[in-house]
């Protein structure tokens, strides 16, 4: 049986380079070492945790304290949770919303009220849910929420479909504004044959009566942006950016109209700009860096790599189910009105020049589910990688200078938020941390252990492209 030891926690941190603060870090349903959501030190410290208050699967801060998460998922509804809460910091609830559609319990034969929502929301006055200096989520406000809603659409699958629906909500729960993916599904630039793929090749989940496998990974408001300044109604501050992971396809959505205004996938052959960029497969966390921030108003995105697409047979796949096939991830920043990549992170193409040389990929990064990207205050990048349960602080220079290794597995979206939000916290430990160098552990005949250098097992210099860490 082979053996292999993992370090968890923070295994790397230059304090110096680092826009330092606290981080939420929910694991994904169930998995969470701390049973809920879980905030962060710079050394990986525990300071509060929300037992029961799982991301949903996203998790939120705000200032102050307060934080948004799910306490409850309705059974045999795959990714529905039942609510969205708002905590205290000593887990008081202090707002609830459940009123998205009633649903039948599968063990009581009773109607309950669900807000099945997913994945994603956002509170008003902050368009991303994640720092930015000067539009910080308010208390008290309407909530954007992705949500599913299930209906029958015949020519797209035998079985009942769970669609996204987006929902904003004000404070007392009426629903003032919603959207539903499927009524605009002519508008995503697929083939024709799109419709008899999925139809033909969809995956039913064993523990739900429906299909649900075309659906937003996120919700995001634009808000103000340079783009808008200049008179381009596309970006009007409060239209929504959102993506389809199984499409390959981001997009924003005129919030008056409901059309698509612009798009990017799912195809990247039709034009020099997205050729340039590469295909996108089943991207996660698209949206627009606010105001305020390095980088604002480009298009940030976490693109996954993994299968994803629905069309013609390819070479990766003869059904042409899951179409698009690439075996690492990459974050790209796009000019949205270029379609130019600004910057990007572990990709062959924008950070090497298209040479693939020793040192590509030194960073291994790789899920091909979930996954984020948010710019903080430096101009650095906080990115995590859910599936390793990795969360990386990088540099404009891709630098990694801070790294986390979660102790219960996969993390879904960690955020950064600054000291000054958490009155309770009163001390802040900033203590640097060089990662390990990697070691061979023997056994002895004598049932011993010894550490080995590597160069000693292979003689001189290492120069495999393996990281440290």
């Amino acid at each position: 049986m082979s053996c292999r030891i993992t370090p968890t926690g923070v295994i790397r941190y230059q304090p110096e380079k680092c826009w330092n603060g606290l981080t939420i870090v929910p694991g994904l349903i169930g998995i969470s070492y701390a049973k809920g959501a879980v905030l962060v030190d710079m050394n990986g410290t525990i300071v509060n945790t929300w037992e029961g208050l799982y991301g949903a699967f996203d998790n939120k801060l705000l200032p102050g304290g307060d934080i948004l998460g799910c306490t409850k998922f309705f059974p045999r509804c795959w990714l529905d949770g039942m609510n969205i809460t708002q905590m205290t910091w000593d887990g008081t609830v202090k707002w609830f919303f459940d009123r998205g559609e009633q649903m039948i319990h599968p063990a009581t034969g009773e109607l309950h009220w669900s807000a099945r929502a997913h994945h994603d929301f956002q509170r008003e006055g902050s368009p991303c849910g994640y720092f930015c200096p000067g539009q910080e989520p308010v208390e008290r406000g309407k909530t954007l929420i992705n949500s599913s809603l299930s209906k029958r659409i015949e020519d797209l699958c035998p079985y009942p479909v769970s669609d996204t629906r987006l929902i904003e909500v004000d404070e007392e729960g009426n629903i003032l504004w919603s959207w539903e993916l499927m009524e605009h599904w002519d508008e995503f630039g697929l083939e024709e044959i799109a419709k008899a793929v999925f139809h033909r090749y969809f995956v039913k989940h064993e523990e739900t009566d429906y299909v649900k496998d075309i659906y937003c990974n996120n919700v995001n408001y634009l808000g103000p942006n340079r783009w808008y300044d200049k008179g381009d109604e596309r970006f009007h501050p409060e239209n929504i950016i959102s993506d389809i992971r199984i499409l390959n396809t981001s997009f924003i959505i005129d919030r008056k109209t409901g059309t698509l205004v612009w798009r990017l996938g799912p195809g990247f052959t039709h034009s020099k700009e997205v050729q340039e960029i590469g295909q996108i497969v089943g991207q996660h966390h698209v949206h627009m860096i606010p105001r305020g921030l390095p980088g604002e108003g480009n298009v940030l995105l976490f693109d996954n790599g993994g299968q994803a697409g629905l069309g013609s047979p390819t070479p990766c796949s003869s059904t042409g189910y899951n179409r698009c096939t690439r075996g690492y991830s990459r974050v790209l920043e796009i000019d949205p009105v270029a379609l130019e990549v600004v910057w990007a992170f572990n990709d062959v193409l924008h950070d090497y020049g298209g040479k693939v040389e020793a040192r590509a990929f030194e960073n291994k990064l790789y899920s091909e589910y979930c996954s984020s990207a948010d710019r903080l205050p430096n101009g650095n990048t906080l990115i995590t990688e859910t599936i390793p349960g990795r969360v990386i602080e990088v540099t404009p220079d891709k630098e990694i200078v801070w790294e986390y290794i979660h102790p219960g597995g996969c993390v879904f979206r960690a955020h950064r938020y600054p000291y000054e939000w958490f009155p309770q916290v009163s001390t802040r430990r900033e203590i640097p941390v060089t990662p390990p160098r990697n070691m061979e552990i023997r056994i002895t005949p004598e049932g011993g252990v010894t550490l080995v250098e590597p160069e000693s097992i292979y003689g001189g210099e290492m120069t495999s492209a393996i990281p440290e860490s």
